[in-house]
């Protein structure tokens, strides 16, 4: 098992215990999902790798059962396997189930961008153009990790600009079970610069009110398909 708490909210000194401080209505089982999601999601709990049900009670001061009730939230959000004696594992995904996934997702965005394009206020598209900038700004620097937590703030500021909120919850947990092969993209050859000039696509025909022109421009920049999908597939092989 990868080392959670070397990875899980950020660097630590190896077996220093990590807190845990719920947001208001927040179980300890929750901020375990959280976190957990959001390790998986950068890539430090690899597809395949096993979650030690103790070694996370340990490392977060709690009883094994909040952690289980964690395992059964993430397993309900198709993120982790739950494999009876053998404990929970972070899913893997055969490719044709990414295929598919990715050409839902597509869509899914495609019309969270299409109802931003009729329903952005001022304010809201002003923000989604700071989000871009800050992007383009990472891609000078080469800092993937940075750049990769950028591009999901613009997608998220799309996501809460179609002013849908199951639209947006449905997306956004998609999202999350392809984000750990979805951030391996990102490394690929001339994928930032690709992405910058995709993203400004779609943020202009937002920002234009012209619904066509943003889900077609988003549904393009995340449908994987034809050479670009091969190229996805063949980066985590």
């Amino acid at each position: 098992m990868a080392d959670i708490g070397a990875h899980v909210g950020g660097t630590r000194v190896k077996n220093r215990q990590d807190s845990l401080a719920p947001s208001p209505g927040m179980t300890l089982a929750e901020c375990l999902r959280q976190k957990l999601e959001g390790a998986i999601a950068a890539g430090h709990l690899e597809p395949g790798s096993r979650l030690d049900e103790q070694e996370i009670a340990q490392r977060f001061g709690v009883s094994r059962t909040p952690v289980r009730e964690a395992f059964r939230l993430m397993a309900a959000n198709n993120l982790v396997e739950l494999r009876g004696r053998q404990g929970a594992t972070v899913r893997s995904i055969k490719a044709q189930a990414l295929i598919e996934m990715f050409q839902v997702m597509a869509e899914l965005e495609g019309l969270c961008a299409r109802l931003a394009a009729r329903r952005v206020s001022q304010a809201w598209g002003a923000e989604i153009g700071e989000i871009h900038q800050r992007l383009v700004t990472a891609g000078k620097t080469a800092d993937i990790d940075v750049f990769y937590d950028i591009n999901q703030e613009f997608h998220e500021a799309i996501y809460e600009a179609s002013r849908n909120a199951f639209l947006a919850d449905q997306t956004r947990k998609l999202r999350n079970q392809v984000a750990a092969y979805r951030r391996r993209v990102t490394r690929m050859p001339n994928r930032i610069a690709d992405t910058i000039r995709e993203h400004e696509a779609i943020m202009q025909a937002i920002l234009a009110h012209d619904p066509e022109r943003a889900h077609s421009a988003m549904r393009d920049h995340v449908n994987l398909l034809g050479d670009n999908l091969l190229d996805f597939l063949a980066a985590f092989e």
